[in-house]
């Protein structure tokens, strides 16, 4: 990536909502190139949505859950599609606020969520869902719980911590 696209991307996660005309200017380029490259970093996949990061306390939820899971066999292409539309089946039919979920490895799991909850009844019966879902062992379900009302948190969610390791990374 050149310099001006890394900074771009670093200026747009602190803030997403400045015009072309106040990226140009923080930047050093034209508008006509901040557009430009916004497009074509849109394009080509760099950039994949714009967004806010609200106060989900504020909004209502209490805790997050990154809960790791045993997938009973490791999913091939034809056993993960059909276990895609049985999920998302599930969750049509029981929403609730995912914020991830992919696939990895490491303590034994091999697939991770990160979830809002309401409150504990909300997380217990999102837990005792999971564990009907296809491909996965009932065994293999482990959680870690944040207290959202816990004032003492070091970082929570945002993009400004990434954007700062970016310009890091511009200076070389």
């Amino acid at each position: 990536m050149k310099d001006v696209e890394l900074k771009l991307i670093s200026e747009l996660m602190k803030n997403s909502r400045r015009s072309d005309r106040e990226l140009a200017k923080v930047l050093g380029v034209s508008q006509p190139t901040v557009s430009r490259t916004i497009k074509r970093l849109e394009k080509e996949g760099y950039i994949k949505e714009y967004t806010i990061v609200p106060d989900f306390l504020k909004l209502g939820y209490q805790i997050m859950g990154v809960t790791l899971i045993k997938r009973s066999e490791p999913a091939d292409k034809d056993t993960s599609t059909e276990t895609r539309k049985k999920v998302a089946e599930t969750e049509r039919r029981n929403p609730h606020a995912n914020l991830m979920a992919v696939n990895g490895v490491g303590l034994g799991k091999d697939r991770l969520f990160t979830t809002l909850y309401e409150d504990y009844s909300a997380y217990s019966k999102a837990i005792e869902l999971t564990k009907t879902l296809p491909d996965i062992e009932v065994w293999g379900v482990e959680s870690f719980l944040v207290d959202l009302n816990d004032q003492t948190n070091y970082r929570v969610l945002s993009m400004a911590a990434i954007a700062h390791h970016l310009s890091l990374k511009e200076k070389g």
